[in-house]
């Protein structure tokens, strides 16, 4: 490669380098769909932010996007969106303006969520049945337990590769 000291130096615009982060996953191109504009955010939502670059009014910077999020703010068109960057050895909380086509609601706390749901049935119903307290820790398990391996009445068998024979 031949750079002449009259050549451009390399851009590093606002988008740059986003060929194939913003590119639209196959059979998924054109405007949006109307459940983009209908979802309503409130504050303290947890929410995703996903450019869509067929929309570039309110289009986050490259840095943001699969980031998640809370809501702090709501306008007519766009959402408030606090989100973690990493600067030099520090996070920093960020708050920018995203428009709702670039923003997703995520499914982040679901599980959390169904699992304190559980939890409070199994505290109702032990209370119900006049039972103790029910631990309601999750558990990995206890390890498996030991094993003996038998070596009475098998032989010993040294499995070695045979040699290439290179045939003409």
């Amino acid at each position: 490669f031949f750079c002449s000291p009259l050549a451009m130096p390399r851009s590093n615009g606002y988008r740059c380098n986003t060929r194939d982060l913003f590119s639209r996953p196959f059979r998924q191109h054109g405007m949006p769909n109307l459940q983009t504009y209908l979802t309503t955010y409130k504050v303290g939502d947890y929410v995703d932010v996903v450019a869509n670059s067929a929309i570039q009014k309110g289009m986050p910077h490259k840095y943001y996007h699969g980031k998640t999020g809370i809501v702090w703010n709501v306008t007519p068109r766009a959402v408030g969106v606090e989100l973690n960057k990493m600067v030099g050895n520090r996070i920093m909380k960020k708050r920018i303006f995203v428009r709702v086509e670039h923003v997703q609601k995520s499914k982040c706390r679901e599980h959390f969520l169904t699992r304190v749901k559980e939890n409070e049935n199994k505290k109702r119903a032990a209370k119900e049945n006049n039972q103790p307290k029910v631990s309601l820790k999750r558990d990995p398990g206890w390890p498996s337990d030991s094993k003996l391996v038998r070596t009475t009445g098998t032989t010993i068998e040294n499995v070695t590769p045979l040699e290439y024979e290179f045939v003409v």
